[in-house]
């Protein structure tokens, strides 16, 4: 249990370190984007057979209302998770925090929205494979290009975590319960979208 607990966390602590960390460097949008998608996809190779690499507590909350994985583990995961992404904000100073630059109806509506997306590309790709080179191109490559579209409107968190660290460090911390809520709805929402696809093609 605490052991994937662990693992998840130095795999957040790794992807909020890069990622974030090329906010804190001035890099451009696409390049921001591009490495938020790269080190997504290098943890699940790296890591993905020990924890299954969620890094992403709204992941690991849709996988245990899916069924898939057990109360305690999801405990695990989650305070993992956010220990990581808090560690990994401390050492950037709380540099690369989740920002809004848009309403608060389009912030919630967008999260949700890219959460859900990414959620049912992780949903697509365990069914069609349990092979991780794969699950980490198309999680990958999807968290890539929802970065890039969605990125200067709501930071396109997709996960409590991201915004968790970065944010409770810098001091914008009143936005934090927002992207929790947000994420966590767009992904459950993913997996009551699969149920109700299995349901009908049964």
């Amino acid at each position: 249990m605490w052991k994937r607990g662990g693992i998840e966390a130095a795999g957040t602590f790794t992807m909020v370190l890069i990622g974030c960390g090329s906010v804190a460097l001035g890099r451009t949008s696409l390049e921001i984007s591009l490495a938020f998608g790269a080190i997504v996809a290098l943890v699940i190779l790296a890591i993905g057979r020990w924890s299954g690499a969620h890094i992403n507590p709204a992941v690991s909350i849709a996988f245990w209302y899916r069924g898939d994985l057990s109360s305690n583990d999801t405990i695990a995961h989650v305070l993992g998770q956010l220990t990581g992404a808090f560690f990994a904000g401390f050492l950037l100073n709380g540099a690369g925090p989740t920002v809004r630059n848009t309403t608060w109806l389009n912030l919630i509506g967008i999260e949700i929205f890219i959460t859900f997306l990414l959620m049912a590309s992780i949903l697509w790709i365990i069914r069609q494979t349990d092979r991780w080179l794969p699950i980490a191109v198309v999680v990958g490559s999807t968290v890539a290009v929802l970065a890039f579209i969605f990125g200067t409107y709501t930071g396109a968190s997709m996960n409590p975590a991201r915004t968790f660290g970065p944010n409770l460090v810098s001091g914008d911390v009143a936005i934090i319960p927002i992207y929790f809520i947000c994420t966590i709805i767009g992904a459950l929402m993913a997996v009551v979208f699969e149920k109700v696809i299995a349901s009908t093609s049964e």
